[in-house]
């Protein structure tokens, strides 16, 4: 299954003109607040109707301005879920999951519902009401009952936003379980980088109302042309990682591209697969094997480009077999070092740079 849209519209003094495909999966809409992320969910949930464009899930048009197609909200099948989790008070957990389904005029199976439930993590809150549930769990609810409506794609908008750092880390597991259990597309708004290197397997950059970059996640996060968008101080890179072994002093094994990554004490399993954030800043480098630091993960590549700034900084591009790691140096170290496209580089990482947010299933 997989989603098309192309949106172009007029507020005021800001135009949006946006175009991008949502394969299945995690499609992550990321730019700075004003760049119309709402504004695009907004027109694809049908609670705006753009100046043109059109908005398709497969063979089924949600819009098409020129065509004169607009399917009103309730026929969309689609699951919205807002940055409040808007639970109706005076109703249970699971009085609130059933109305999703209600809603959309659809049975729920016993089997779908129990699914849901087990994916979220929210059998215990059956019995309760909205009041009595932390933040994190409000927004799972609000996922679940979006879910049960049986959608053909479901609009996540900023979801984590009003929560605290702790109920953040307690409903990523749950979204990135989400992520590989949903057979349907799912369109992401976030200004959160962090969010984005954990959840996305596409992602659409937007700056300005345009579409700046987009592409797989790894990409589009690890490429220095896309900085501006990004922000210079969240440029990074995400690596794919096999969690290995927990050592006796509390640090944890990660297997990656360019070898071995120690980081403080990775609550997960051994054997499974994660992806780690490296932001370029953390990032130092050396033509030669170091010793005697106390940096603990030193991985090896090969240098593939380098960007400079309009400041002395310069984005360093460094290929790891088919991953790629920045580091963002000044310009005077660059030139000190003489370092050139091709040149084989070590990136040095400090494990404790790497935050346990930047560290995900």
């Amino acid at each position: 299954m997989s989603f098309s849209v192309s949106i172009r519209h007029r507020m005021g003094g800001f135009s949006l003109d946006v175009a991008f495909d949502a394969p299945k999966g995690v499609t992550a809409l990321f730019g700075r607040s004003g760049t119309g992320k709402t504004t695009v969910v907004n027109a694809v949930a049908g609670l705006l109707k753009p100046d043109a464009g059109y908005a398709r899930i497969d063979d089924v048009t949600l819009f098409d301005q020129a065509a004169g197609i607009w399917l009103p909200v309730h026929k969309r099948r689609l699951g919205y879920v807002f940055q409040d989790a808007r639970l109706f008070p005076h109703m249970t957990v699971e009085e609130n999951l059933a109305y999703g389904a209600k809603a959309q005029r659809r049975d729920m199976s016993k089997a779908q519902k129990d699914r849901v439930i087990d994916l979220l993590g929210i059998g215990d809150l059956l019995a309760r009401r909205p009041a009595r549930l932390s933040g994190g769990e409000k927004q799972r609810v609000a996922i679940g009952r979006a879910l049960l409506a049986d959608p053909k794609l479901l609009l996540l908008d900023e979801p984590l936003a009003a929560l605290d750092e702790a109920r953040k880390a307690e409903i990523l597991p749950f979204l990135e379980r989400l992520r590989d259990d949903a057979q349907i597309p799912i369109l992401y708004v976030s200004h959160s980088i962090a969010e984005v290197a954990r959840l996305a397997t596409t992602v659409v950059v937007l700056e300005g109302g345009r579409v700046a970059r987009a592409g797989a996640m790894a990409d589009v996060l690890s490429d220095p042309d896309a900085v501006s968008a990004l922000g210079v101080r969240d440029a990074g890179a995400v690596l794919a990682a096999k969690l290995v072994a927990h050592h006796a002093d509390g640090l944890s094994e990660l297997t990656t591209c360019g070898g071995a990554l120690l980081l403080p004490g990775v609550q997960a399993e051994i054997g499974i697969h994660m992806r780690v954030r490296i932001r370029a800043q953390d990032v130092i480098l050396s033509r030669s094997a170091p010793q005697g630091l106390s940096a603990l993960n030193v991985l090896k590549g090969k240098i593939v480009s380098m960007r400079q700034g309009a400041g002395p900084g310069v984005m360093v591009r460094i290929a790891c077999a088919d991953e790629h790691i920045l580091a963002r140096i000044t310009r005077r170290s660059a030139v000190a070092m003489g370092l050139q496209n091709g040149d084989e580089i070590f990136a040095i990482i400090k494990s404790v740079s790497v935050a346990q947010g930047d560290v995900g299933g």
